[in-house]
C-alpha cells in the first residue's frame, strides 16, 4: 500500500466512525452531539483527508499538509483526553493546549527546514507522544483494569513506539540502521499507524460497551438512590453468614428497620422529597457502620444491615446508636426541614435459619418497634431463646 491510498484510508475510516457515533446518539433519542473522542475522529478524518488531497496535488501542498498534520495532531491530542476523562482526569485541556500548540509549531519549523526528511521526523515523534499518552491514560488503574483495557494500553504503547522509532532513527541513522532501511522503516509507520486507527476506534467502542454491560450488571443487584445493595444483592451477601452460623463461632446479627410514617412526608413534601429523605438516611447509616457491616435497601423504606461477627448484644447497642442519630439530624429539601424517626428490629442467625425465617423474626421485632410507639430498638424475643440441640 503506498502512502496516498493508506492516508486516504485513514480519512476514510476516520469520517465512517464519527458518522456512526453521531447517527447512533440521533436514534437514542438525544440531541446529536460528539463526544470529545468523535471530535478526536473528526480532526483525524479531515487532517488524513487534507493530506491525501495535498499528495494528489489538487490542493497545493504547502497549504494543505501544514494545516493537514496540525488537524492530526490535534485529533490524537483529543483522543488522548478522551482516555484520560475515561481514567477520570477531567482537565487534561488545560495542559493539553498549550502542548499541542507548541508541537504544532515545532513541526511548522521542522517543515521550514527541512520539508521533507526533518519534517517526516517531527511528525513521527509528535503522533508518537501522543498516542504514548493514550497508553498511559489507559494503563491507569492496572490492577482494577479488565484484560481488555490492559490489552489496549499495551498495544497502543507498542505500536506507539513504533511510530516514534522512524523519526528516531532517522535522525541517529539517516542512511539506515543494519537490515532495517528507511524504506522499511516507512511501511513499518504507515501500518502502526493504520492500526492505531482500527485499534483506537474498534477498542474505544468495545471498552464503552463493556463499561455498559459492567454498569448494566452492578444495578441488578444495587439501589440506584441509596447506593446500598438492593434485596437480591443483600441476599447475596447474606448467603455465606447464613451458611457460617451452621458453624461454632461468633454470632452474626441482623438488623431490619424502616422509617416511620413515610408516607406523610411524600405526602406532604413530593416524592422528589422522598428521595433525598432516602439517601440521606443511608448515608446516616454508612457513617455508623463498620467496613465489614452490610447496609441493604431490601424494599420500600424497610433496609437491612448485617452485622458479621456481632452478638445481639452489641446489635442492640448498634441500632440504638443509629436510632439516635437519625432521630438528631434533619433533613434538608428544596420545600423543608424534615425530621425522622425510624424504628429497629435486631436478631441474630440461628444455625437452622432460612433468609425467610431471619427475616421473619427481624420483621416480627419491627412491627413489635412500631406497636410500642416508633422510634425506637426491639429485639426478637426468639432470638432471646436458646437454639435446642
Amino acid at each position: 500500500m503506498d502512502s496516498t491510498t493508506m492516508v486516504l484510508a485513514l480519512a476514510l475510516g476516520n469520517l465512517t466512525l464519527c458518522a456512526t457515533l453521531f447517527f447512533f446518539e440521533q436514534s437514542s433519542h438525544k440531541r446529536p452531539t460528539l463526544p470529545t473522542w468523535g471530535w478526536s475522529r473528526l480532526y483525524q478524518a479531515g487532517g488524513w483527508l487534507l493530506l491525501a488531497i495535498g499528495a494528489t496535488g489538487v490542493m497545493p501542498e504547502g497549504l494543505a499538509l501544514p494545516i493537514g498534520y496540525a488537524l492530526v495532531f490535534a485529533g490524537v491530542a483529543w483522543e488522548s483526553g478522551a482516555a484520560w476523562e475515561r481514567a477520570g482526569r477531567l482537565r487534561w485541556r488545560r495542559a493539553t493546549a498549550p502542548v499541542l500548540a507548541l508541537a504544532v509549531l515545532a513541526f511548522l519549523l521542522c517543515w521550514l527546514i527541512d520539508p521533507i526528511g526533518l519534517r517526516a521526523v517531527a511528525a513521527s515523534l509528535i503522533l508518537a507522544a501522543g498516542y504514548l499518552s493514550v497508553a498511559a491514560a489507559l494503563a491507569r488503574g492496572w490492577v482494577q483494569a479488565s484484560m481488555l483495557q490492559r490489552f489496549l494500553a499495551l498495544a497502543t504503547g507498542l505500536l506507539a513506539i513504533v511510530v516514534g522509532a522512524r523519526g528516531a532513527l532517522v535522525l541517529l541513522a539517516p542512511a539506515g540502521w543494519g537490515w532495517m532501511t528507511n524504506d522499511m522503516l516507512r511501511q513499518f509507520h504507515s501500518g502502526a499507524l493504520y492500526l492505531l486507527a482500527l485499534l483506537g476506534g474498534f477498542g474505544w467502542l468495545l471498552l464503552g460497551r463493556e463499561r455498559e454491560q459492567a454498569e448494566l450488571a452492578r444495578l441488578e443487584v444495587v439501589d440506584p438512590l441509596t447506593d446500598v445493595p438492593n434485596r437480591r444483592g443483600f441476599f447475596r451477601l447474606l448467603s455465606p453468614w447464613m451458611a457460617l452460623a451452621r458453624r461454632p463461632g461468633q454470632p452474626t446479627a441482623l438488623v431490619v428497620f424502616d422509617l416511620d410514617q413515610f408516607k406523610r412526608i411524600n405526602d406532604s413534601y413530593g416524592h422528589p422529597a422522598g428521595d433525598v429523605v432516602l439517601a440521606h438516611l443511608a448515608a446516616i447509616c454508612k457513617r455508623h457502620l463498620r467496613d465489614s457491616d452490610q447496609l441493604g435497601r431490601l424494599v420500600g423504606v424497610e433496609f437491612a444491615i448485617l452485622l458479621p461477627r456481632t452478638s445481639l448484644d452489641d446489635a442492640t447497642m448498634v441500632a440504638e446508636r443509629m436510632r439516635a442519630a437519625i432521630a438528631g439530624e434533619r433533613v434538608k429539601t428544596e420545600r423543608a426541614m424534615i425530621s425522622l424517626t425510624a424504628s429497629f428490629g435486631v436478631t441474630t442467625i440461628r444455625p437452622d435459619d432460612s433468609t425467610v425465617t431471619l427475616l421473619a423474626r427481624a420483621d416480627e421485632a419491627l412491627r413489635v418497634a412500631k406497636k410500642a410507639g416508633r422510634d425506637r430498638v426491639e429485639v426478637a424475643a426468639s432470638a432471646l431463646a436458646p437454639v435446642e440441640e
